[in-house]
């Protein structure tokens, strides 16, 4: 016997009555029929007798009686009542008088119903940014400083110049941890270093040594000199300027162009270029399309969705700084840090999945593989990167993910209010450009 009744919002609660007959004469049919094949010391298997087997195994078979039964009467509840249960179910047992059945509850959310927004009444920009020779040639000067040599250099150190110092440092003419280093190496002018460091650097030779003074700023990622002065003793080893690699058919080859042609390289830097571009507009007008969606459709969100989904995030930050070499537990990570995006991803798989039943947005085969193959373009092997998608199922998946949210994104688009803007190509690609 079972009913089912609302609490707050999207919480409901079921009652259960499990006559204690039933589960009595299930305990009795599982331990007999466990009893045929037990093996047991001192007896052949199948002939150990039942008081035995019950008394070894009685309270695990009757834990699992009781857990199959629970399951089931709240299986057939939820069903009967048409629910669709979000997250799971907290199981509790009550305290009845009745000693002819068990009473259980289980409190749970369900998922809300989705009424879809007007999404004609929203507005996005569309990036319009060209691609010319300005930012194929900008693009060639980042690659060139990417492959930058360091050669030594006969004159004073100036920004831009690599050192290679001796340092140690005192404070109250009493050295402390961190303040001596040999054969340190910094790029003067980058900031890396704290300006009194940097001011005397800048200016010394290979050979010169320079004493000077500093005061750590009060925020000093080290707390035990935060705040403090210090006198410092630097030695210059090394002076080295950047020397950027000439625009050659070694530099062509270098980047992938067997034969240096430089026209070549060119077209291939800007054919790269224009898919970073594509990809970057398409970024943000998936993020406007989706931010439309959550503004023209509110929808009360599961508490136990958005936890596992924060949870998830949780994870894989810690994953991702674990392969960074970082541990996650000294930056004091918590779940509720990721509320606010997990709430956000819930709100949009929620309404992504109404809006695709209701326009039929699921993507087609073609769809998914033509982008399978747009992915692949950006590896040397693109038919073998295909190959490597198709194998495992896991991994088609997340590309059918994406072409649904592609198919979204196109039908809103097809749908709001779209202004074009034009969009510097430095200001699209940020601190790429």
């Amino acid at each position: 016997m079972t009913n089912v009744e609302t609490l707050n919002g999207l919480e409901r609660r079921v009652s259960m009555s499990l006559p204690l007959e039933d589960i009595e004469r299930q305990v009795d049919e599982r331990l007999k029929k466990l009893a045929r094949n037990v093996k047991m010391p001192g007896f052949r298997p199948g002939k150990v007798p039942l008081k035995i087997v019950a008394q070894t195994y009685g309270p695990q078979v009757r834990n699992e009686v009781l857990g199959d039964a629970v399951q089931k009467s709240f299986s057939d509840a939820v069903k009967q009542a048409n629910l669709r249960v979000a997250g799971y179910p907290r199981i509790e047992k009550k305290d009845g008088a009745s000693d002819q059945a068990l009473e259980f509850s289980a409190t749970f959310e369900i998922y809300p119903e989705i009424k879809l927004g007007d999404i004609a009444s929203a507005t996005i920009e569309q990036p319009k940014t060209a691609v010319d020779d300005a930012a194929v040639n900008r693009t060639v000067e980042i690659l060139r400083k990417q492959r930058t040599r360091f050669v030594p250099a006969d004159r004073p150190a100036r920004d831009g110049d690599r050192l290679t110092v001796d340092f140690h440092g005192t404070i109250d003419a009493t050295p402390f941890e961190g303040g001596k280093a040999e054969n340190f190496v910094f790029t003067l002018g980058e900031g890396r270093m704290l300006p009194e460091f940097e001011v005397a650097a800048r200016g010394a030779s290979a050979g010169e040594t320079k004493s000077f003074s500093l005061k750590f700023p009060d925020d000093y990622h080290g707390k035990a000199v935060a705040g403090k002065s210090a006198a410092f003793e630097m030695t210059v080893g090394k002076t080295e300027e950047p020397q950027l690699p000439p625009l050659d058919a070694d530099f062509a080859k270098a980047l992938g162009v067997a034969d240096g042609d430089l026209g070549k390289m060119r077209s291939e830097i800007r054919a790269n270029v224009e898919r970073e571009v594509k990809k970057r507009i398409d970024a943000r007008l998936k993020d406007q399309a989706m931010q439309a969606l959550i503004d023209t459709t509110p929808v009360e969100l599961p508490k136990s969705l958005i936890d596992m989904e924060a949870r998830q995030l949780l994870q894989r930050a810690a994953a991702d700084l674990q392969a960074r070499g970082l541990k996650p537990e000294q930056l004091n990570l918590r779940s509720e840090q990721f509320h606010d995006s997990a709430k956000r991803r819930v709100a949009l798989g929620l309404i992504i999945a109404e809006l695709a039943r209701a326009e039929n947005l699921q993507p087609k085969p073609a769809e998914v593989r033509a982008m399978v193959e747009q992915e692949a373009q950006s590896y040397e092997s693109p038919a073998e990167v295909v190959k490597w998608f198709y194998m495992q199922p896991e991994r088609l998946s997340e590309i059918e993910a994406m072409a649904l949210e592609a198919n979204v994104v196109k039908w809103i688009l097809s749908k709001a209010n779209v202004a074009e803007k034009e969009i510097a190509f430095d200001e699209l690609m940020g601190a790429n450009a």
